[in-house]
């Protein structure tokens, strides 16, 4: 080499020239191969290019500088000058100077890059310089045959990086390189400067080695802050970068499919990168491309920047398929948690990549990786302190520093609160990280032993999660609870709250008792919401509601026989119904009685009680259905208190909402159920049973007194008074009066009973008295006993009853069987009955009258009626009686047919109709003189009559022709009217 070719560019070209000239095809081949990097891989990579070879020639401290000098674009770089090496790689197309270290550029390809610009590319260094000419080049190629021809075929394009010519020149001052590039008049300079300043800044990141690229007038220059962090300071801001860099070697198996010079690059080298703000936060990335360490074209949706040693294509825009490859992505990933790391804890979220569809397969590759080490790496943090790995990290569904503050030792891998954040939400997802809603902090909790106030605490910290959570409200009800006992019970809606300030506290008195099932919060971890979730304030109503204390009252009497002492119960619970009202399970207390034993408080009498004058002595004491209550014990007491938990001294009302069925402790219940069933079946069952309790111990001859102590009552009236009662109705059958019961007498003041009952004696109660205890005040039949009573006394000879009494008692029961009230089955047949003559005849010869011409053939002792044929139901009263009818005994004929005449031409007729309001019939009645009907007995003159066809007879008279009329209009009871019309058909005969 000679001081003016000092890198033998003669002899490159030699060489090159004598390959054409030996082979054509070898020119065409070159000419080919550098047409399609200069087309293909390297036609928009001219500054990426230039700026790899200025790093690997800067090794450290490199600064690159782009310049226009007219039409020539001039890039220079400080570093190690060109070598005679370096030239012969740029003459040629695969071979490089590069070939061990950790260089950036590899095989020499890269320079291919000016091409897309120039046809004469020259660099000047400060060893030497080299040019490369299309022009010089072409001139070169003519000279040789085959390669002439092929210039020709190829219009004179010719691989412009075979041919070198040695250059005298200098590159600038404080540069030891510079290329130079005559630009094409196809270039335009103003979008080409622009695209190097928009790749300036990433190419200080991607290009350790780099520290300032200089276009045109604009600087950039990245400042390295400590290890992992940088600035890029530019012309118009400066931006912060956290890096991230990692080293290691690659394995054989891993270099095994790369070439022979790339199997010398064993090392790999990775560096995740992601922007700052001036605060430091992170700015995740949406969209990227992997570095190597230059820009590929391998799109990715990673939130940070990776620059990776992965081996790429020739034209370095994409990675190669291969071992190394793989090997270096998952180290790639496996760094990526060192990121992350170096983040604040607020932040670290942000850099999780989220679902979505890959850009590329290195993208999908990576996003995979990143997120399996993510999962399983410790860098989430918990709320005591630590780091966490998401894959044993759980975070609060509800931000709550408070909650997550109580939980922190009690569930592992809790994470601080502020990860509760719903803009961490899909990230914690993507790693699987357990979320812990209402039911799971319920579960985490249950089982917990932790001083009340520490549940107190808890409860607090769940308040605003209930109050915005209608699904966690349900979920809390399952918490625990710790007792004033000291258990600790699983469940809120039986627990009983304790008042801080009741003084004293009724639950804490009751919390002092070995009650099975009796839950009272401990008063230290009372808290409000414990009531929203259904705990029940332990005021003395809410405790008589406790099923608990009811069950334990229910079963006092067996347990005070068993030899427990049930006194602190009683105790407790009078305390409480002094301040509550009282429930009708009070009533099973176990009190003590006069005889040291212990009864239920509603089978004990106050010492005074009233009820002491009127019950059976019989009935009281140690064998008795009822005992008397301890004197001392009621001393001490207030009576009213007493009365108010069922201790007895007045009679007792029992009431029971929608009963179904008779109640057995109320004596002949189950005959009065039946009886108003049937009476009502579609008012039955009642809405209510109310009775009075102890109606069958009083004692026979207290009557009079207990129906006082009923009336002065007011409740015990409003039971006799309701309708249907059952007390009403067994006092009427079972008390008695003057040694019979109640029902078995009549007011005195009921005349129209007179013959059919006797006035009640003077028992000294008055009439309303009598009334409610069902002495009778007028006919009333309400069930079959009352039918056979009154059958009876119609039967009677020795009753004088009169005959409208024996009419409106024998109405009575035609009318209760036809309305179903008696049931003539339940009946036993009289022997004796009640005529209409007052008379008292045998069945056996009684009729009962349907028809009323009948009368006119019968003799009045033997009918048996109720009325008016068109007053009562005679099927029923003779169904009741087991009697034939007055019409089923008929054998009579009319003697002659009369003379047939029409109704409205029957003299006087219409008049008498008109005036008192009546249709006149519109079929005939024939007329008689004498009017006789024939039987086989003999002949019998009537005054009208019906045959059996149906035919209206009557004699010319007003008292025959009247009844007639009636019947044949339906106006039966006008016929006293008609009679006297007929005689006098004048409007002052009514009046009369």
């Amino acid at each position: 080499m000679s001081g003016t070719d000092p890198f033998g560019t003669a002899e490159l070209r030699r060489a090159v020239l004598q390959s054409w000239e030996s082979s054509p095809t070898r020119f065409r081949e070159d000419a080919n191969a550098e047409e399609d990097l200069r087309l293909g891989g390297y036609r928009d990579r001219l500054l990426v290019e230039l700026a790899q070879n200025a790093a690997d020639a800067a090794g450290a401290d490199g600064v690159l500088r782009v310049e226009l000098v007219g039409r020539e674009l001039r890039v220079a770089n400080t570093g190690s000058p060109l070598t005679a090496t370096g030239v012969a790689g740029l003459a040629s197309l695969r071979a490089s100077a590069k070939r061990e270290g950790a260089s950036v550029g590899r095989f020499g390809v890269g320079f291919a890059a000016v091409l897309a610009v120039s046809d004469e590319p020259q660099i000047v260094s400060t060893s030497g310089g080299v040019a490369f000419s299309a022009e010089r080049t072409r001139e070169a190629a003519a000279e040789l045959p085959g390669p002439a021809e092929e210039l020709a075929a190829r219009e004179g394009a010719v691989p412009v990086l075979r041919l070198p010519w040695a250059v005298a020149d200098e590159p600038p001052a404080g540069f030891d390189t510079e290329v130079r590039l005559p630009l094409r008049p196809d270039v335009v300079t103003d979008a080409l400067m622009a695209a190097f300043t928009d790749q300036a800044p990433d190419l200080l990141i991607a290009l350790p080695a780099l520290t300032e690229i200089r276009i045109g007038e604009k600087t950039w220059r990245r400042v390295d802050e400590g290890a992992d962090r940088l600035v890029v300071h530019g012309p118009t801001r400066s931006d912060r970068w956290l890096v991230h860099r990692a080293t290691g070697t690659l394995s054989e198996t891993a270099l095994a499919g790369l070439g022979v010079e790339a199997r010398h690059a064993t090392e790999w080298r990775v560096t995740w990168a992601v922007p700052l703000d001036d605060d430091g936060t992170p700015i995740p990335l949406a969209e990227d491309v992997l570095h190597a360490p230059t820009p590929t074209e391998e799109r990715l949706s990673l939130p940070a920047r990776l620059l990776a040693s992965v081996p790429v294509e020739p034209d370095r825009r994409r990675v190669a398929a291969s071992a190394a490859t793989d090997a270096v992505l998952t180290f790639a990933a496996e760094c990526y948690p060192g990121l992350v790391g170096k983040i604040a804890v607020e932040h670290r979220t942000a850099l999780v990549p989220l679902p979505g569809f890959p850009l590329s397969d290195v993208d999908d590759k990576l996003r995979q990786g990143v997120n399996d080490r993510l999962r399983v790496a410790a860098w989430l943090p918990a709320a005591n302190g630590n780091l966490v790995a998401p894959l044993e990290s759980r975070v609060l569904e509800y931000i709550s520093p408070e909650l997550a503050e109580l939980l922190k030792d009690v569930i592992p891998g809790m994470l601080t609160a502020e990860l509760a954040d719903a803009r961490h939400r899909r990230s914690l997802h993507v790693l699987e990280v357990r979320r812990l809603a209402a039911a799971e902090i319920v579960d985490a909790v249950t089982g917990l032993q932790r001083p009340p106030q520490w549940w107190y605490s808890l409860y607090d910290a769940l308040v605003p999660i209930e109050s915005a959570d209608p699904v966690a409200r349900e979920e809390f009800s399952a918490l625990p609870v710790p007792l004033a006992d000291g258990r600790t019970v699983t469940g809120v809606r039986d627990v009983l709250l304790s008042h801080r300030d009741a003084d004293p506290d009724p639950a804490a008195l009751l919390s002092t008792l070995d009650i099975s099932g009796l839950r009272i919060a401990h008063p230290d971890a009372t808290h409000p919401l414990l009531e929203k979730l259904g705990a029940h304030p332990a005021g003395p109503a809410e405790l008589l509601d406790a099923p608990s204390l009811e069950e334990a009252v229910r079963s006092s009497v067996s347990d005070a026989r068993a030899g427990a002492d049930v006194r602190p119960l009683a105790e407790a619970v009078l305390r409480l119904v002094a301040s509550a009202q009282p429930r009708d399970w009070l009533g099973a207390l176990a009190l003590p009685d006069a005889n040291g034993d212990f009864r239920r408080a509603d089978e004990l009498l106050l010492p005074d009680a009233a009820l002491l004058e009127v019950i059976d002595a019989e009935y009281i004491g140690s064998d008795g259905p009822l005992a008397v209550l301890d004197e001392a014990f009621a001393a001490d007491r207030p009576a009213e208190l007493l009365r108010a938990i069922g201790v007895l001294d007045d009679f007792a009302v029992h009431v029971e909402e929608d009963p179904v069925e008779a109640d057995d402790d109320f004596p002949d219940s189950r005959h009065w159920w039946a009886e108003q069933e049937s009476a009502q079946p579609e008012n039955w069952p009642p809405a209510r049973f109310i009775g009075i309790r102890d109606l069958d111990l009083v004692a026979d001859d207290c009557w009079p007194a207990a129906i006082r102590l009923l009336v002065r009552n007011p409740e015990t009236l409003r039971a006799l008074r309701e309708p249907n009662s059952y007390s009403a109705w067994w006092i009427a059958r079972y008390a008695l009066l003057a040694g019979q019961p109640p029902r078995h007498w009549r007011l005195a003041a009921a005349g129209e009973l007179a013959g059919l009952f006797d006035a009640v004696p003077d028992v000294g109660l008055d009439d309303e008295q009598l009334r409610i205890t069902g002495v009778r005040s007028e006919l009333v039949i309400d069930d079959s006993d009352d039918a056979a009573d009154l059958l009876e006394r119609l039967g009677d000879p020795d009753r004088a009853v009169r005959a409208g009494t024996a009419l409106r008692a024998h109405q009575a029961l035609a009318d209760a069987v036809a309305s179903g009230v008696v049931d003539p089955a339940e009946i036993d047949l009289p022997e004796m009955v009640r005529s209409v003559s007052g008379a008292v005849v045998s069945t056996g010869r009684a009729v009962v009258l349907d028809e009323p011409w009948m009368l006119g053939v019968l003799e009045a002792p033997l009918v048996i009626a109720g009325g008016s044929p068109d007053q009562f139901d005679a099927e029923s009263l003779a169904e009741l009686l087991d009697l034939p009818l007055a019409s089923e005994e008929n054998t009579m004929q009319v003697v002659d047919e009369g003379r047939a005449q029409s109704w409205p031409e029957v003299a006087r007729v219409p008049a008498a109709c008109e005036l008192l309001g009546i249709t006149v019939p519109t079929g005939e009645v024939r007329l008689h003189d004498t009017l006789r009907v024939r039987s086989s007995t003999g002949e019998q003159r009537v005054h009208w009559w019906v045959d059996r066809t149906g035919k209206v007879h009557a004699e010319r008279t007003p008292d025959g022709l009247a009844r007639a009329l009636a019947w044949a209009s339906g106006s039966w009871h006008e016929r006293f009217a008609l009679t006297a019309l007929l005689a006098d058909p004048e409007a002052a005969t009514l009046l009369r």
